[in-house]
């Protein structure tokens, strides 16, 4: 057996082609549009070239986009001021202080700062109490977790009633995954088990899961023999373990592996989600979702 990939690269242009049509027809009806801010302290290489895909993929959807790029040394207070700024800027439905900051600015300060209702990132504590409610309350989900979800509906995989194991209890993935999982909604209603590095026997659990949710940063933590026969294997981990030279570019790139020994597990598991190619291009898609959520809370027609 050979298990069906979970291509998040191609879920994500189906999603995308369904926001764009969305956008527009909003625009047509009421003459606005999502308005999202991206504010970047610093150059951090990576940050950059994060935020710069969200630029491109927030202008393919038609948003009004506002790239804020701020230098290293901003302080604390100019930065808070900043956020205050756009929460009160009614063409703003969407801000994000992209992550990491330096050291002179307190991150928890920063994200608590924003507006929970244009907190499209859903890092406040008061979409993290909504998403912990569920049901209706849920505003926006993180954004990595509700592409995990995605993937898992749109693959067909059953989720009521299903055994789903989470190995990871980050804030940004594992927590709010598993809280996802067990809510009675669409696309969860499952019984849902945590397990981390203080766990016992760690393969006794991964081996009874129908969905498997591998978000340790450990690259091939999770052995083929780990894996119940026919399950879904969500593999959220992106490991640097090296470098290669591009056969397109001739330049130096990373070589990522994922927490699953993927080319084993593939043999066992009923679907897997390839790294790189799988959660990641999610992650983009649903922050433009939350966007476009919140847009849509404001006039009244979520």
């Amino acid at each position: 057996m050979t298990a069906k990939l979970i291509m998040g690269t191609e879920i994500r242009e189906t999603i995308l082609e369904e926001l764009a049509a969305e956008v527009k027809a909003i625009q047509a009806k009421h003459g606005v549009v999502p308005g999202l801010v991206t504010i970047l302290v610093g150059e951090n290489p990576a940050s950059v070239s994060y935020v710069t895909l969200k630029i491109k993929t927030a202008h393919r959807l038609g948003f009004k986009e506002i790239q804020d790029n701020q230098p290293a040394t901003l302080s604390e207070s100019d930065l808070l001021a900043l956020i205050d700024k756009y929460n009160k800027d009614d063409s703003i439905h969407g801000i994000l202080v992209q992550l990491p900051l330096p050291k002179q600015v307190n991150e928890k300060k920063v994200l608590n700062a924003i507006d929970p209702d244009k907190d499209v990132d859903g890092f406040h504590p008061v979409n993290v109490g909504r998403l912990m409610i569920g049901g209706s309350e849920v505003k926006y989900p993180p954004c990595t977790p509700a592409g995990i979800q995605e993937l898992i509906v749109r693959s067909g995989v059953p989720t009521a009633g299903a055994e789903v194991v989470v190995v990871g209890r980050s804030n940004i993935v594992g927590k709010p995954i598993a809280n996802m999982m067990l809510q009675k909604a669409k696309g969860a209603n499952a019984t849902v088990t945590v397990i981390h590095t203080g766990t016992k026997d760690m393969a006794s659990h991964c081996k009874r899961a129908d969905i498997l949710i591998v978000a340790a940063g450990v690259p091939g933590l999770v052995k083929p023999e780990w894996i119940k026969p026919g399950a879904c294997v969500i593999d959220v981990g992106v490991n640097r373990v090296g470098e290669k030279v591009s056969e397109k570019t001739g330049q130096k790139v990373a070589i990522l592996k994922g927490d699953v020994d993927f080319d084993a597990a593939k043999q066992v598991a009923g679907w897997i989600t390839p790294v790189p190619g799988g959660v990641g291009p999610m992650t983009i898609t649903m922050l433009m979702l939350n966007t476009l959520k919140s847009l849509k809370f404001k006039l009244g027609i979520a």
